[in-house]
């Protein structure tokens, strides 16, 4: 216990932060219902957590490497329980998304210390097991995240999905502080913090476009000066992070297939994968009457397929290409999305269960694949950068994912409601965020159906479309060469203080 001591704290935290990205989905209709909260309310409920992480990542490791990477992962751990603590009593959902958002920056300074944490603390062929037990772990948790939160949600409140966090935390903050080895980054390392803005108000800008885009316009004045600050902070970040002596992201990286090939899997894996499921909780339990832990245990298929390909693929599929491994599970992903996109008004949820399984194949393939990728295809030196950019890249994945196919499947509702009712825009708001009920009366029941499985459908073709092209992408350009040659700007080996 005591040689995997690290690999059980650092576990624990990668759990239940990554749980939290999906633990949500299952409870947004109570989350509605109870809040009172719109179908962009609870869009950002999702979105603002994973853009936290992505956002803040690449800081929170170039911070963790001067500060310490263990001082930083406990820190991080005490502000996500805390967090969770206020999420949980949150009276409106304002304060529910400003709370994510903290849990987010916790999350942040919990996830970019991981992967080095585990590099400090085992050598060879234990790092190789420690890394493909994290690997699984992080799958695992955001698929089984809509399983638990329908128990919880079902058994208890809504709330609790966030309380639950409290205990793990502490256990968590315990365990590190007893068997993780303290470590830092050699030399006078500074923290890139105008990087770090640009590349959040970047991400933010971005999301908050596209999920205003459907209810504004996209062609609308407030759209395209969202999107302006988004193209704008992008320019800032290019030349900020070209000019500093200790970038978040040496851009150079980019110039590499391999690695650039690498970060565009990351971006459409999680989005591909678990972009759509909000959704389809919304429909599985407003539209088909299913409690919350049916609608969650009818994503079962996904997270037992995920965590048991994860967990024997490692051992089976070892010394194959990552090539293959991470573009046939694209591929998997996306044909598994595109399988839940047949939907009509009689459908019922068993139609979902096939798709769910191919997907969940290629969940597992993929996680456990990405990191190591990302660190061969980068030379040693730029390890820690590496593995902060795949989990940046997975994050605002899923945040524009889930964003982008709001607003597909809100724009196939509206084109379907037409006719059906005077207003067709706000009737397929209120559809999409769980007002099912309220609309019951006003338009007929076959119409509700009808317009919630065809936006399913569009929100379904566009993932899985992203999974399928990202999985071709992977299998064209990823070349494990690349890994061989030298590359620039040093990210220094981690020293032991204690």
């Amino acid at each position: 216990m005591r040689k995997w001591g690290p690999l059980v704290a650092v576990c624990l935290g990668t759990f239940m932060l990554l749980l939290d990205v999906t633990i949500v989905i299952v409870a947004l209709p109570d989350m509605a219902g109870s809040l009172g909260a719109s179908l962009s309310e609870l869009q950002w409920v999702i979105d603002i957590y994973a853009l936290a992480l992505a956002a803040l990542l690449l800081g929170a490791g170039a911070a963790a490497d001067v500060t310490g990477r263990r001082r930083m992962y406990a820190a991080g751990t005490a502000v996500f329980a805390l967090a969770s603590l206020a999420c949980g009593l949150a009276s409106s959902p304002a304060l529910l998304i400003a709370m994510r958002g903290l849990q987010g920056v916790g999350g942040a300074a919990m996830f970019a210390t991981t992967l080095s944490l585990l590099g400090s603390a085992y050598q060879g062929k234990d790092r190789s097991v420690a890394l493909g037990v994290w690997g699984a772990v992080s799958g695992a948790a955001a698929a089984i995240g809509p399983v638990l939160g329908g128990v919880l949600t079902q058994a208890l409140d809504w709330r609790w999905i966030f309380f639950v966090n409290l205990p793990v935390s502490a256990l968590a903050i315990v365990m590190t502080l007893r068997s993780v080895p303290e470590s830092k980054a050699q030399g006078g390392r500074r923290v890139d913090l105008a990087g770090t803005v640009a590349f959040a108000l970047f991400a933010g800008a971005l999301t908050f476009a596209v999920v205003r885009a459907d209810a504004e316009g996209w062609a609308s004045a407030p759209t395209l000066a969202t999107l302006a600050v988004a193209a704008l902070a992008l320019a800032v970040f290019v030349v900020v992070e070209r000019r500093a002596a200790h970038p978040l992201l040496d851009l150079r990286l980019l110039r590499r297939p391999s690695f650039a090939v690498v970060m565009l899997a990351a971006l459409a894996f999680n989005a591909a994968a678990f972009g759509v499921l909000p959704y389809t909780s919304i429909w599985l339990q407003t539209l088909l009457g299913l409690s919350p832990v049916r609608g969650g245990l009818v994503v079962l298929p996904l997270a037992v397929a995920s965590f048991l390909v994860a967990a024997v693929g490692g051992r089976l599929l070892h010394g194959v290409s990552p090539r293959l491994v991470i573009g046939g599970g694209l591929v998997l992903i996306g044909g598994g999305t595109l399988a839940q996109g047949v939907l009509d008004a009689n459908s019922g949820w068993g139609v979902l269960v096939p798709g769910f399984v191919v997907t969940g194949i290629g969940v597992g393939l993929v996680s456990p694949a990405l990191a190591g990728a990302a660190l061969a295809s980068v030379p040693p030196r730029n390890a820690g950068m590496a593995g902060g950019a795949v989990n940046t890249f997975r994050q605002l994945g899923y945040a524009l994912g889930v964003a982008v196919f709001g607003t597909v499947l809100t724009a196939r509702m509206t084109d379907s409601l037409h006719g059906a009712t005077a207003d067709a825009q706000e009737a397929a708001h209120v559809l999409a965020g769980g007002g099912a009920a309220a609309l019951r009366g006003r338009v007929p029941d076959e119409a509700l159906y009808a317009a919630f499985a065809s936006g399913l459908d569009g929100a379904a073709l566009v993932a899985g479309a992203a999974g399928v092209l990202a999985g071709v992408a992977v299998l064209v350009f990823l070349r494990p060469a690349a890994a061989t040659r030298p590359g620039p700007d040093p990210v220094r080996a981690p020293v032991h203080t204690g």
